[in-house]
């Protein structure tokens, strides 16, 4: 069976939570990603408070007319990581996405460290065309 490990994209990049928002928009346009773990302290050992993506930045930022140069990643963390391990099977990654209606799930080591993303792409390259609508149905409802 299919672990996390198996189907994560490898090498995330974090964001330190006292960085700026124009910094993290910076750093996704160079790595090429939507979204990016937040840490309290440096990598590789960083305790995640949580992500930031794109999206976030356009509406709790930019649209209510903050800068996004003067408000930082740590200011949009809100509520409790979610995160599987690498061992996990893809079911458990699936269940637990679609619980928390999650559309990008963090993977850590046994040592807590931060190892991989898994995105709703790379679910679709895994599951059935009948998991793949369900699990879309579930997360976005």
């Amino acid at each position: 069976m299919a672990t996390a490990a198996d189907i994560m994209n490898r090498g995330p990049q974090w964001i330190p939570a006292h960085e700026t928002l124009d910094r993290a928009a910076q750093m996704m346009r160079e790595h090429g990603v939507g979204a990016l773990p937040v840490g309290e302290s440096g990598e590789p050992h960083a305790r995640m408070c949580g992500i930031i993506t794109d999206r976030d930045i356009v509406t709790e930022c930019v649209a209510a007319g903050h800068d996004p140069s003067h408000v930082t990643a740590g200011d949009l963390c809100t509520g409790t990581p979610r995160w599987v391990s690498a061992e996990a099977s893809v079911d458990d990654v699936v269940r637990e996405m679609e619980a928390n209606q999650i559309r990008r799930m963090p993977v850590i080591s046994g040592d807590k460290d931060l190892v991989g993303m898994i995105s709703e792409a790379d679910l679709a390259h895994h599951l059935s065309d009948a998991q793949l609508a369900h699990f879309v149905e579930r997360v976005y409802a």
